[in-house]
């Protein structure tokens, strides 16, 4: 990877503060649990609500973060861009071992388009949920397992594709 600037100087500029405080890391950790957690019990919740209703949109928001979550998948294996805790000398906040898959953020791109099931059904919890999956790009970030560019694009892909459940 090609370095530009100096990402040590900037994670450790965002990060310091939490650092300082290993109450403020464990709290990190499990905002990291928490915001992921609740959109993939949502999730499941709202796709059996809408099958057990007799409500047919459940194969859309079923089907189309299937699919893309696969060719997501494909792409970023093939893409394997390092994490920035393998390229650059920090030491992340959020525990993880995984080498390489870091563009784009499946977690974010996964939370993006359940957002966008969501919106494509009921519109007020989309949103609510899309302004969730924001905050969960930032801890991301915050948390040393993502550079900024990899959630941005697992967030924009997640809304992009997932704006097909509004035409279908």
């Amino acid at each position: 990877m090609e370095k530009r600037g100096d990402y040590k100087l900037f994670y450790d500029k965002i990060s310091s503060p939490l650092r300082r405080y290993p109450a403020g890391i464990r709290f990190l950790n499990r905002l990291n649990t928490v915001l992921t957690g609740f959109v993939y019990v949502a999730y499941p919740a709202f796709v059996l609500y809408l099958f057990g209703s007799g409500d047919k949109r459940w194969l859309k928001v079923t089907a189309v973060p299937a699919v893309f979550f696969v060719l997501l998948s494909v792409l970023r294996r093939g893409v394997n861009r390092p994490r920035p805790y393998e390229s650059w000398e920090i030491t992340p906040l959020i525990r993880k071992d995984t080498k390489g898959k870091s563009m784009p953020s499946r977690h974010v791109f996964s939370a993006a388009i359940i957002s966008m099931a969501f919106y494509s059904i009921w519109p007020p919890a989309g949103i609510f949920l899309l302004l969730w999956s924001c905050l969960l790009a930032a801890v991301r970030v915050l948390g040393g397992v993502h550079y900024p560019s990899d959630v941005l694009a697992g967030l924009l892909i997640g809304v992009g594709t997932g704006l097909l459940m509004l035409t279908l």
